[in-house]
């Protein structure tokens, strides 16, 4: 089973990244990843101001999958999470949705104990790991890890976490496939611009789909295909995952547009993913087991 360190990371999605290792359709690969600061504060008397994306969220990679070509699907299986025994989080004014309403900026750090993230002496709240970044190279120029995309990349879909699937494009050869900002534990929004960052190791099986048409990126997950997308606003976020949802089942269950419309509109969820990056984040449910009814199976 290959490593990569987590020092072998990158600050955007590139073509012009040089793979820092390789592995072939089938393989299982564990990404080191830092958190989302670089694993550079670890007190909280370092109250560290936002110093912008170009230098957040590094991302482990890229890997090249071998014979991953222009058109192919990615398909990457979660199989573990292991975190790290603390983990870090910050807030003050201008961060996220509370920004306007905080006057102090105040780091803390979360110890991990026995499964659980000890917020105070009252609180021990059940961990539930999940990747922050995950995405594969635009065809064109750079995107920062901070941004999210049809390539991936800064999602924060508390979704994809262990015993998911994220199927991702490929835009050039090999895919080039990085990852990292983990959470420990992460609510719907994040709304002050942080989960529980730390510092994780990551399990992938990674497997290439030649000659498959799945709206991207796509997860499975607790049940569920979700599609996700990104946009300037909440709003056209909202719509594109929708309308990408409604194409698929339209498609995969042979249904008029009316109907899929109107069955989307009763057993779909639309939720936030995140409001803080520079796009924002929406994804829409819709159950597998209806899939399923209808004989449909997900390469």
């Amino acid at each position: 089973m290959q490593r990569i360190p987590r020092d072998q990371s990158v600050f955007s999605f590139s073509p012009q990244h040089a793979p820092v290792a390789q592995c072939t359709s089938g393989d299982v690969v564990v990404f080191e990843t830092f958190d989302c600061y670089s694993n550079k504060i670890t007190r909280e008397d370092q109250v560290v101001r936002p110093s912008g994306w170009d230098n957040t969220n590094p991302a482990t990679g890229p890997l090249y999958v071998t014979d991953a070509k222009p058109g192919d699907i990615l398909k990457v299986e979660i199989l573990q999470i292991q975190l790290d025994s603390q983990g870090t989080m910050r807030a003050g004014p201008g961060s996220g949705a509370l920004g306007h309403v905080l006057e102090e900026r105040k780091t803390k750090i979360i110890p991990i104990r026995d499964g659980k993230a000890l917020f105070n002496d009252k609180l021990a709240l059940e961990v539930n790991p999940m990747i922050g970044v995950i995405g594969t190279a635009p065809q064109g120029e750079a995107i920062s890890t901070g941004t999210p995309g049809p390539h991936g990349g800064n999602m924060d879909c508390k979704r994809i976490t262990k015993g998911s699937i994220l199927y991702l494009p490929v835009h050039v050869p090999g895919a080039l496939l990085a990852m990292g900002d983990v959470h420990a534990l992460m609510g719907d929004g994040e709304v002050v611009i942080c989960g529980l960052e730390i510092a994780a190791e990551i399990t992938v099986k990674v497997q290439l789909l030649k000659g498959s048409k799945l709206p991207l990126p796509l997860a499975i997950s607790g049940g569920q295909a979700i599609t996700i997308a990104s946009a300037r606003t909440l709003d056209e976020a909202a719509v594109q995952a929708t309308e990408m949802m409604h194409d698929f089942i339209r498609k995969a269950l042979n249904m008029d547009p009316q109907e899929a419309g109107m069955l989307l509109s009763i057993v779909g969820n639309l939720r936030i993913c995140q409001i803080v990056d520079p796009l924002m984040t929406v994804r829409m449910e819709f159950p597998l087991w209806i899939l399923e009814k209808y004989g449909y199976v997900l390469p």
